[in-house]
């Protein structure tokens, strides 16, 4: 099963979106905006960067894991991975962003269907 977003509305009102893997596990997550067309627009920025390795700045955290963050053309972070165990594992992640960033289904629970 191909991967897609959730776009959620935070209890202050803002938007954030996730990107799921095939098995629904979150593989990026994006910062809070104040309007839902910038987290749309953060969206389509994903799926326009995803498959460029260059946008991927790898880093590991001060407690050791590493992680990583994917980056648009003009340096700003789009979207930020959950902490890994091992590079292997950070770069596996980065495969399935890859493989997954592209899809154009967008799973909407600004409604309250799902708290955000």
């Amino acid at each position: 099963m191909a991967g897609w977003y959730e776009l959620h509305k935070s209890s202050d009102g803002q938007f954030r979106f996730v990107l799921k893997a095939g098995n629904a596990e979150t593989i990026l997550t994006s910062e809070l905006y104040r309007a839902r067309s910038s987290a749309e627009n953060g969206i389509a920025s994903v799926q326009a960067n995803c498959g460029a390795d260059e946008r991927y700045e790898r880093k590991t955290a001060s407690n050791g894991k590493a992680y990583f963050n994917l980056k648009a053309a003009n340096h700003q972070v789009i979207g930020t991975s959950q902490m890994y165990a091992s590079d292997q594992s950070r770069d596996a992640g980065i495969a399935s962003v890859k493989s997954n960033g592209g899809s154009t289904t967008v799973k909407d629970f600004t409604e309250g269907k799902q708290a955000g």
